[in-house]
């Protein structure tokens, strides 16, 4: 293990389909809540999938999300929906880190470094419709810059003046972790003090929908029950269920923290990441490539495996790919596999595609910091049996000192994370 500086966590927001608030979407998704409805916010009549996990709209105090309450209403315009909730969990992990540099040298030493895996989807489609119709004159002059990844992190540097790596990552369903798991690295090497990291997705919409649906890739068989479609190893599941929102972590080198009296969730103890080299949206037999960037993430943190707790797992609730990464774990954990909690918080939220990972990071860091595990909902008949526990229908109070999450992408791109209690 390359001995570098050490990386905590000193912030989280979270924006999803439970809600809007870390503290108010951990209490739900431990009450075994499900933020997975009816679509209606456009007309699914030629959808063969017509559920998603949807964030809920309405007034602030009950989790639920009002834009203006967090962007002005002549900054909304600006950006697509992805930006928006960027911004709203960025917004609620800066202020919950209690970071507020006042020097340009301490500005110039905090970056962001905020991915998603489709973007300005919705913002593209409506451009393309003005097109087709011969409006182009109509066409936003911030169509561009509202579609762009890159600009989640843009607009959150400007809004707080930081103004060291600004970044982004797209790696589909990878991206969250990829994105905290490279920003920490950025910390370990010293090119940034404090970075914030995570991802954005907003592909909750027609064409989100209908493409994912051409690619038989959602649950079309609980749109009379949304709340059971999201099913993970469970022998009815059919496909996973869109979800969308943001999760966004505030990284921080530890003596810097310390030194401010900064409280820690956790330390990034570990990050590992691999590639498939077999199909652009099935793993390999085995799933060697989720094997693989857990043993790089282990590797790289010099944990061994029995020293980890539990996994949130990347579970998205497909027939394939659910029994592919338990088969990966059970063989990379061996003996101690009997020993682990694995669930998949998915269950609850939906697969928000780039933010999956990055909310799942703050789910695995309440884990680590309340010694409970959620629970994977809807598990009802496992459709493979497993010495894991996979946490089914309720959640566990249980020991957890090392956290593993898992995130895995289109194109074969896996990646990885461990968190720990900072010592």
């Amino acid at each position: 293990m390359v001995q570098m500086r050490r990386v905590v966590v000193t912030g989280m927001g979270i924006a999803c389909p439970l809600g809007i608030g870390v503290s108010y979407v951990w209490k739900r998704l431990l009450a075994g809540d499900s933020g997975i409805s009816a679509i209606q916010s456009f007309d699914t009549t030629e959808m063969t999938a017509k559920i998603a996990g949807q964030i809920p709209q309405g007034a602030k105090e009950d989790g639920r999300l009002d834009m203006a309450d967090w962007i002005p209403s002549k900054d909304i315009k600006k950006m697509d929906k992805f930006i928006q909730f960027a911004m709203v969990a960025a917004s609620e992990a800066v202020e919950d880190s209690g970071w507020t540099p006042e020097t340009d040298d301490d500005r110039c030493a905090t970056g962001v470094m905020i991915g998603s895996g489709i973007g300005g989807l919705e913002t593209i489609y409506d451009a393309a419709l003005l097109m087709h119709e011969g409006k182009t004159r109509r066409l936003s002059p911030f169509f561009i810059p509202s579609a762009l990844i890159n600009l989640a992190s843009g607009h959150v540097s400007i809004k707080y003046g930081f103004k060291g790596p600004n970044h982004a990552v797209v790696t589909a369903c990878a991206t969250g972790v990829h994105a905290i798991g490279d920003a920490a690295r950025l910390i370990m090497w010293g090119d940034a003090d404090v970075m914030v990291a995570g991802g954005a997705e907003a592909a909750v919409n027609k064409i989100g929908i209908a493409g994912f649906c051409a690619s038989r890739a959602l649950s079309t068989a609980f749109n009379d029950t949304p709340a059971k479609a999201s099913r993970p190893w469970d022998r009815d599941r059919d496909g996973f269920v869109m979800g969308e929102g943001a999760g966004v972590v505030v990284l921080e080198e530890y003596e810097h923290a310390r030194k401010r009296g900064a409280k820690i969730y956790g330390e990034v103890c570990g990050y590992g990441m691999s590639g498939d080299a077999h199909h652009i949206t099935a793993p390999a037999e085995g799933h060697d490539g989720a094997f693989r960037a857990m043993k790089a993430a282990l590797r790289n943190g010099g944990i061994n495996p029995e020293q980890v707790d539990y996994i949130n797992a990347h579970g998205t609730s497909t027939p394939l790919g659910d029994d592919l990464e338990l088969q990966a774990v059970e063989r990379f954990f061996g003996d101690h596999a009997s020993k682990l909690a694995m669930s998949s918080t998915k269950s609850a939220t939906g697969h928000l595609l780039g933010a999956a990972g990055a909310i799942e990071a703050v789910f695995s860091l309440m884990a680590l910091r309340d010694q409970v595990v959620p629970p994977t909902l809807n598990l009802e008949n496992p459709s493979t049996e497993s010495v894991i526990d996979r946490v089914p229908l309720v959640a566990q109070d249980r020991k957890v000192d090392i956290v593993l999450s898992n995130s895995f992408g289109f194109g074969g791109t896996n990646a990885s994370i461990l968190f720990k209690k900072a010592a």
